[in-house]
């Protein structure tokens, strides 16, 4: 019932900057949180922010201070400024939003290459 697009990556130098959107359609009002994850091959999907209904963010300690998430809800899209890339952020991120009754949509992803 909940359709994520994101938009946004790229390949940017160290120390460079990206700003990833993820536009949510369908049953918006049912999102409870919205945030962004990402994988790179080999690892695991981790968790980079998100954003609540109360607008309560969460970093990961490898992210915080350098990413910043907000929320446009007449828009229904979230955004992710990330600055002071390393080569370390290079990942898939993936949009994810968690409804109230308890269940999660993901979008398709959109690469981040971070290069020396």
């Amino acid at each position: 019932q909940v359709q994520l697009v994101e938009s946004g990556g790229g390949l940017v130098q160290a120390g460079g900057s990206l700003r990833l959107s993820c536009a949510a359609s369908g049953s918006t009002n049912s999102i409870n949180s919205i945030g962004w994850y990402r994988q790179a091959p080999g690892k695991q999907r981790e968790m980079v922010a998100f954003i609540n209904s109360a607008s309560t963010t969460v970093y990961a300690d490898s992210v915080k201070g350098r990413f910043t998430i907000s929320r446009d809800n007449a828009k229904n899209t979230i955004s992710l400024q990330m600055n002071s890339l390393k080569p370390e952020d290079t990942d898939v991120y993936y949009c994810n939003a968690f409804l109230r009754i308890g269940v999660y949509f993901w979008g398709q992803g959109t690469q981040v290459t971070v290069s020396s």
